[in-house]
């Protein structure tokens, strides 16, 4: 199993999440029963409804816990770069890079989709304010940041796709083609572009 990129739930709950998210990483499927996860979970039966009301309470608690973990992630590596174009960027890389190290994190998020784009989830925020600060500084194109976040989010979930069907590719370069295509559509000049999209990003985990 991956490395956490922080310390995971705590307790039965705790377990009930980590199994909830090998769940979604296996099959994506949130009809499995509640003895079923309880079991996996090592953890009784009737202690379930001590942490959670219903299994869609447990599954959006196991998503949220990927995307915080995915955000604490990025937060380590990417602290110190001021240059928001280099901050947009460096989450592909980092993604790519991602499906190989921590598979079942990057399988829930896969699973999930764009589901979880336009919510208040951490990692979103995260996202929104470095494309605001990008359009307010006048580094990106000015656009509605919901709309340029919907062309980085999908942007970057293409990317986790291609990683899983076609493992062969080299990850850093198609990470870095994408990224320059996405700083191109938030209005950087190619060459710039070109370059941001290249520079190093401390490795996962």
């Amino acid at each position: 199993m991956e490395q956490r990129a922080g310390p995971p739930p705590a307790g039965r709950g705790g377990a009930l999440v980590r199994a909830a998210r090998q769940i979604l990483a296996e099959t994506g499927d949130t009809s499995a029963s509640i003895q079923a996860i309880a079991e996996r979970a090592d953890v009784g039966f009737g202690s379930f409804y001590n942490h959670f009301e219903s299994k869609t309470e447990l599954f959006e608690a196991a998503v949220v816990d990927a995307l915080e973990e995915f955000g604490q992630a990025f937060d380590e590596r990417l602290s110190g770069i001021d240059d928001p174009a280099e901050l947009v960027t460096a989450g592909f890389p980092l993604s790519a890079r991602m499906a190989d190290s921590h598979p079942e994190l990057m399988q829930v998020l896969r699973r999930r989709r764009l589901g979880h784009l336009y919510s208040d989830s951490s990692l979103a925020s995260r996202a929104l304010r470095d494309l605001q600060v990008g359009i307010a500084s006048g580094r990106f194109t000015a656009v509605e940041p919901v709309v340029a976040l919907s062309a980085l989010g999908g942007t970057l979930l293409s990317l986790v796709e291609l990683r899983f069907a076609r493992p062969e590719l080299d990850g850093d370069e198609a990470a870095a083609d994408l990224a320059e295509m996405v700083l191109r559509m938030l209005g950087v000049p190619p060459n710039d572009a070109h370059e941001v999209a290249r520079r190093p990003v401390p490795d996962v985990g």
